[in-house]
């Protein structure tokens, strides 16, 4: 970074920016400005071939811009060595094909590649190597060549060297494609608490769904021209602009305008998640099952969950976070939904039936939120607490 700094309000802000690719007669960014917002999570909307991936390669700096600027924290970005490197200590970018960034011959030499080329003591690198498996669920193939690894894992060790520099922003581009959806959602529940504990994420897509239920605030890109930046819902009451971006409108959204119309209701508050959709079409009177929560820092024995199941009943178990998912493979606990555990125990709960969530400690107040907002649409879960010593 240089001294040149404008007081904003952004992490990451590219001002008017213009770029154009030698081969190309027209610019990839043709006067593009953007501003993501620390602590919210950001998605890029557009087709393929919209310009996320150009723009992401302005905020790390591997493209400078033509005309226009890009700052980070309110300072001007410094193409110089010393100032790439501070820049790209701070932010990580994932990319689609995990291939452009996968240099070392095993998993765990990959990950330490990022670490050591910050100067990191080596019992740093280490330590941020063994954290970066064990939130990848790589742990078992540390020492398996990344020429072995399949399309998946490749993808794992690619976001695993990322959060291994411990960035304060974290940019994904098309992070799910190519993904089955059990490992989507659980790379988009990392995501979740990568950003819950500090870390700034943004990411790119087309998958409209994906971007509905999980964005704070969305910029939409349209042959290198953003069209659109700010809250869903606004963006995607226009269909012909959703149309001509070459996209879609999302599905939760389409089934409560079309719900609402039928009813004459009112499509407000907009439900981004399905168990917001059902919480709002559920009948008045409708009985509520209660959310049993059950903490984990490293382990969970079964006379907890035994316990549990005394207190709440013969009921559906479900895991939210790396740490609880790991105690509950490790000790062969029967669970119900080992991925998307909280929407589908809080679908219990709409259901009327009791539910058990073992839950990484640092993820209660993403629960306690999930639960306030179906309150919104007409639904109050209770959540009780198992306490868990082990």
């Amino acid at each position: 970074m240089n001294d040149t700094t404008e007081e904003n309000d952004y992490i990451i802000e590219a001002r008017d920016i213009v770029y154009k690719y030698k081969e190309n007669k027209k610019p990839s960014m043709n006067h593009v400005s953007i501003g993501i917002k620390r602590g919210v999570k950001t998605i890029l909307l557009g087709a393929n071939g919209a310009g996320k991936s150009t723009l992401f390669y302005h905020f790390n700096g591997v493209f400078k811009p033509d005309s226009g600027k890009v700052l980070y924290n309110g300072s001007l970005i410094s193409y110089r060595k010393k100032g790439l490197k501070a820049l790209r200590s701070d932010v990580a970018v994932v990319l689609q094909n995990p291939d452009d960034q996968i240099f070392c011959a095993t998993v765990e030499e990959d990950i330490a590649f990022g670490p050591k080329n910050l100067g990191l003591s080596e019992e740093e690198v280490s330590k941020r190597v063994d954290e970066a498996l064990f939130q990848t669920g790589m742990t078992q193939i540390r020492k398996k060549g990344t020429l072995k690894l399949s399309y998946g894992q490749r993808k794992r060790l690619a976001f695993a060297g990322a959060i291994a520099m411990k960035p304060k922003v974290l940019i994904m581009d098309e992070p799910t494609a190519g993904l089955d959806p059990q490992m989507s959602h659980e790379l988009m529940e990392l995501a979740d608490q990568l950003h819950h504990t500090g870390t700034t994420v943004v990411i790119s897509t087309h998958d409209v769904d994906l971007a509905y239920a999980w964005a704070d605030e969305i910029h939409v890109l349209r042959k290198g021209v953003m069209i659109y930046s700010g809250v869903s819902e606004e963006f995607y009451s226009d269909s012909i602009q959703v149309s001509m971006s070459g996209l879609m409108l999302p599905s939760i959204y389409c089934i409560n305008k079309n719900l609402e119309d039928m009813r004459k209701g009112n499509e407000c508050p907009y439900p981004r998640t399905m168990t917001q959709l059902v919480s709002k079409m559920a009948p008045n009177g409708n009985k509520v099952g209660s959310l049993f929560i059950i903490p984990v820092n490293k382990n969970l024995e079964q006379s907890v969950m035994d316990n549990a199941m005394d207190v709440s009943g013969h009921i559906h178990v479900g895991v939210f976070g790396t740490s609880s998912r790991k105690a509950v493979f490790d000790n062969k606990l029967a669970t119900d939904f080992v991925y998307n555990g909280l929407e589908n125990c809080m679908m219990d709960n709409i259901l009327g039936k009791n539910s058990i969530l073992c839950y990484d400690v640092d993820m209660k107040d993403l629960i306690i939120s999930a639960v306030d907002r179906l309150k919104d649409f007409g639904i109050e879960v209770r959540v009780v607490e198992i306490p868990n010593e082990s």
